[in-house]
């Protein structure tokens, strides 16, 4: 998945302050508009051909969608969605209330080091896991001794399921730690005064003003289960997402699609839901009352089992994929005999990933523009479409774009250029929200006092507008570049025959069964990864 609703901009922040900038002239705004609506003609690619690709399935994709092993997938995905979501959110309140709101010692290391468990790739996580919990794996070893034999296979739907909790419930963590740190205290001193125990002014008072927060949380975590494809490839767990890519494979593009329009209504349905639940959530008071510092509760004797929670919490999540990824380094059992330079797979993985977010961030700036001097609800839904690609799985994405191009552009099918415009579709909102979120903070005084000196729009865009907004700029660009290295399967399906990158190395090391050639490009991408751990928290004005 994906951090769209992390990054997206201050909707009522961006509308005052959008008042109180000069207006464009005719010419200007239809140069933007003009712009924007090439971008997103580009994003809707993807949706257009899905659904022709469908329509000319007819009757029999209809009834391919109606078979039991179609319905099965169906069942499958929505099971294991509401499985990772319901243990996501067992994991992540307690883990979210201990290191906000108690005096759990360490609070800040176990605050960074779980939320470093959502930025290690889920194919990774779910190779590393299968290592360590399989049979013969590293649990095995140590259980040995005490006479266990053979551990079951982690293989399947239990396997999937404890993959995509781990990797998730930071994405709950995160909205409901940033909750808890502006509850209002003075409701909670009511019902304590009223006679209530701890856990009764958690259940009547807390919980309630958690709602809007854990909605936004649960959906994220819903969003990336239904468009992952990592974890459930390498679980073998036929999923949507994992259909689908077989289905690519073996050229059945027409079934491909059908089952990708499906994945992409659940999606929107989970959408609507979700919006309803916030609109539901108006009602509950989330502020932060009285100004005063917060108060740590003391955990007493709780302390103990406090403090064992959170280190399984990232015991399993995060020390487990690094203590396998360091004895596949060190250990070297299997060889490979088809080696890859490092200097190219890091090369062809920096060089793409650089280009891609040099793409987006020129795409993303007429559109952030554009939401910064909108006039019309015209312009308002241009920029909201523009989002869309972030709501599509990465591999609904890449399969729309090789119908494209077998069916149009076959010179471009497996080719740089296709893989980039891959990446940019999916990835645009990041710097859309990013840049936007930047514009709206910088002071419209400075642009009018430009325009006054007789300074053009666009000369006062590039000379006093972009360069204060740099640094958001940049934290966008920074964050397409580093979800682009770890996307993998828009890079398998559109990447050009023999172009290998960190995420494909790792796959085909893993389809291979040479598991020490994951551990050096493993790592090299989760040291990448905590680089954008680390933008998010020092965006997080509650870590302190």
């Amino acid at each position: 998945m994906h951090l769209p609703d992390i990054i997206r901009p201050r909707q009522k922040l961006n509308g005052a302050l959008r008042q109180a900038r000069p207006h464009w002239r005719f010419g200007n705004r239809q140069l933007a508009q003009a712009a924007s609506l090439a971008v997103v003609a580009v994003v809707m690619i993807p949706v257009a051909y899905l659904v022709l690709g469908a329509f000319h399935a007819g009757a029999e994709g209809i009834d391919y969608l109606l078979r039991a092993r179609t319905l099965r997938i169906v069942g499958n995905s929505l099971a294991l969605m509401l499985t990772v979501t319901a243990c996501a959110s067992f994991i992540a309140l307690p883990f979210a209330w201990l290191t906000a709101r108690s005096d759990l010692p360490w609070r800040r290391v176990f605050l960074a080091l779980g939320l470093a468990a959502m930025v290690i790739p889920s194919y990774l996580t779910a190779v590393t896991f299968s290592e360590a919990f399989g049979p013969k794996g590293m649990l095995q070893s140590l259980l040995e001794p005490i006479g266990v034999g053979r551990l079951p296979s982690i293989k399947g739907f239990f396997g999937a399921a404890l993959t995509l909790s781990f990797v998730t419930f930071p994405y709950i963590v995160l909205p409901a730690r940033a909750a808890l740190l502006r509850c209002d205290r003075n409701l909670e001193e009511a019902g304590q005064s009223l006679g209530l125990s701890r856990w009764a002014v958690f259940r009547q008072i807390i919980l309630p003003q958690l709602r809007p927060a854990l909605s936004t949380g649960m959906l994220m975590t819903a969003l990336y289960c239904l468009s992952d494809f990592g974890a459930v490839a390498v679980m073998r767990f036929n999923a949507f997402t994992r259909a689908i890519f077989l289905q690519t494979e073996s050229y059945r593009l027409d079934k491909a699609s059908m089952l990708a329009l499906v994945l992409i209504v659940l999606t929107i349905a989970l959408l609507i839901v979700q919006s309803r639940l916030q609109h539901g959530g108006r009602h509950y008071r989330v502020g932060s009352g009285a100004a005063r510092n917060l108060e740590r509760l003391p955990l007493g004797k709780w302390k103990l089992p406090a403090v064992a929670f959170c280190a399984t919490v990232i015991g399993i999540g995060v020390l487990t994929p690094l203590l396998v990824l360091f004895s596949w380094l060190s250990g070297h059992r299997l060889t490979n005999p088809i080696q890859v330079p490092l200097t190219e797979l890091l090369g062809n993985t920096v060089g793409v990933s650089a280009v891609s977010a040099l793409v987006v961030t020129a795409a993303a700036l007429p559109l952030a523009l554009l939401a910064m001097h909108a006039a019309s609800r015209s312009d308002r839904w241009l920029v909201q479409l523009a989002y869309l690609g972030n709501a599509l799985p990465g591999i609904v994405i890449a399969l729309a774009l090789v119908i494209f191009a077998t069916s149009n552009l076959l010179s471009w099918y497996q080719t740089l250029p296709l893989l980039i415009v891959g990446y940019a579709i999916h990835y645009l909102p990041f710097s859309i929200g990013a840049t936007e979120s930047a514009f709206a903070q910088t002071n419209p005084r400075f642009e009018e006092v430009a325009r006054s000196l007789g300074i053009s729009a666009w000369a006062a865009l590039a000379r006093i507008t972009l360069p204060l907004a740099r640094a958001g700029i940049l934290a966008g660009l920074a964050l397409v570049f580093l979800n682009v290295m770890k996307e993998l399967p828009t890079t398998l399906l559109l990447r050009p025959i023999g172009f290998r990158t960190f995420a494909t190395r790792i796959w085909s090391a893993y389809d291979e069964a040479f598991l020490s050639s994951i551990a050096l490009p493993g790592l090299l991408l989760v040291l990448a990864s905590l680089i954008a751990l680390a933008i998010l928290l020092r965006q997080d004005e509650g870590i302190a």
